[in-house]
């Protein structure tokens, strides 16, 4: 205890056991020690009593488009990671894709690591992509400290990053199950895609029936039959359809490996909203409707979906026209996810307790960093947000920190006001203002 140099105290912590009051202390940026409330804070150690805010868990997001470097004028790493940092998320996994290049050989990692140096607010990882022609880099993209690989089986809607068809996503499945490596997957079918109404211009509804729920279905049955072959590895990213937690339940009754997310606007947004040409609003696979987003709630209840992150995937505004056939399809979430789930969720019933599970804790186990991250518990790093769970504020574009501030959040109000966040036992932002970059570049655990 003597050793402490800081010593946050509230009178609701977020821990593995659950909410309490506590006094959490901090020595070289890890926790090391949950104490009772009224544990006499160590001597010559700093004092921060938060009072009734609640002390969480950083947050963990591990679908995350960057963009940088490449396409720098849809995002970047300096706003990404000070939008992640200002909703409490203090680590955050970056897709290969959206930037230029993608990373899908070593080079091209060490190109986007150099340019992240320096920038993150908040630690990074990045994940590789698996591509038609690149299994033979997979394994080196793996021993140079990528998460895992990211797989599109329907087009990608950028020409860098091919799709893979059936064969070629079990060559590259082949391949990483070989050093038990994750594979996360964009599951559509291309062919339902294809067979779909296509009628573009400024309708949600044509939208929406252009993105069919049997798509993923296919895609996602597809999927586990590979990995039920191959004893792969893999994860389903940003589902949408509730057509599909049925199958998942099944194979996961078997034993096949699979975990599953969803996004915060599969959760609190819905079809039945979104108006005519408002495209801030597309993404891919769609938001679908009220009674679908009902049985995504419960599949998170129930465990059959593991976590919960953005896909934040932004791009500049001119790309979000009214005719969804042509619109950029990508949502901007890091800064707002978290009120926006909490939001729906205390509506439900949930607990932060729920909302630290799907977001940190989660999360930070499916990429292997539960070891330093996702709970406050002694070794683990000194991240930390501290949230006003029952302040509310209305969503303004112009208060957010992405470099472009299009947004489907606008004018929501939402529970729950970040009020500061700390990486590894430094407060990196309190009410708006913003410390000099302090993240670190993040290698998979060996």
């Amino acid at each position: 205890m003597s050793e402490a140099e800081l010593v946050l105290r509230s009178t609701r912590v977020i821990t593995p056991e659950g909410a309490r009051a506590a006094t959490v202390t901090v020595s070289a940026g890890r926790i090391t020690a949950v104490l009772p409330y009224d544990a006499e804070a160590p001597a010559g150690a700093r004092l921060e009593d938060l009072g009734d805010h609640v002390l969480l868990p950083g947050l963990v997001d591990t679908h995350v488009h960057v963009n940088d470097p490449g396409r720098t004028e849809w995002e970047g790493f300096w706003t990404a990671t000070r939008a992640a940092a200002a909703g409490g998320i203090t680590t955050l996994v970056d897709m290969p894709l959206n930037s230029l290049p993608p990373t899908t050989t070593v080079e091209n990692l060490r190109v986007k690591q150099e340019v992240a140096a320096g920038k993150a607010h908040i630690d990074v990882g990045f994940w590789g992509g698996a591509l038609p022609d690149n299994v033979k880099d997979l394994r080196p993209l793996h021993d140079a400290g990528v998460f895992g690989f990211k797989a599109f089986l329907s087009p990608s809607g950028v020409d860098e990053f091919p799709h893979l068809e059936q064969d070629q996503l079990a060559q590259s499945m082949a391949e990483i199950a070989g050093f038990d490596g994750l594979l996360i997957v964009h599951a559509e079918d291309p062919h339902h895609l294809a067979a779909a109404p296509q009628h573009g211009g400024p309708k949600y509804a044509d939208f929406l029936a252009s993105r069919p729920r049997d798509a993923e279905d296919t895609a996602i049955a597809n999927l586990i039959a590979q990995a039920r072959r191959l004893h792969a590895r893999v994860h389903v990213l940003h589902l949408s359809s509730s057509d599909a937690l049925p199958l998942i339940r099944a194979a996961r009754a078997e034993g096949v490996r699979i975990t599953v997310e969803t996004c915060p606007h599969y959760l609190t947004l819905t079809a039945e909203e979104v108006p005519d040409g408002a495209s801030e609003f597309k993404c891919c696979p769609p938001i679908r409707e009220a009674a679908n987003q009902d049985l995504l709630w419960q599949a998170l209840a129930d465990g059959t979906i593991d976590c919960v992150v953005t896909d934040h995937s932004p791009s500049t505004a001119d790309l979000k026209t009214d005719d969804f056939a042509t619109a950029w399809g990508g949502i901007s979430g890091l800064q707002l996810s978290l009120s926006a789930v909490w939001t729906e969720a205390r509506a439900r019933g949930y607990g932060l307790e729920d909302v630290v599970r799907w977001m940190s804790a989660q999360t930070a186990a499916l990429v292997g960093l539960d070891a330093r991250k996702g709970a406050i518990a002694p070794g683990r790093d000194a991240d930390f947000a501290v949230l006003a769970p029952d302040e509310t504020f209305t969503v303004d574009p112009a208060g957010l920190q992405h470099r472009n501030r299009v947004t489907a959040y606008a004018g929501k109000t939402l529970y729950g006001v970040v009020k500061s966040t700390w990486l590894r036992g430094e407060r990196i932002v309190v009410d708006g203002e913003f410390t000099e970059p302090k993240g670190t570049l993040l290698a998979r655990p060996q």
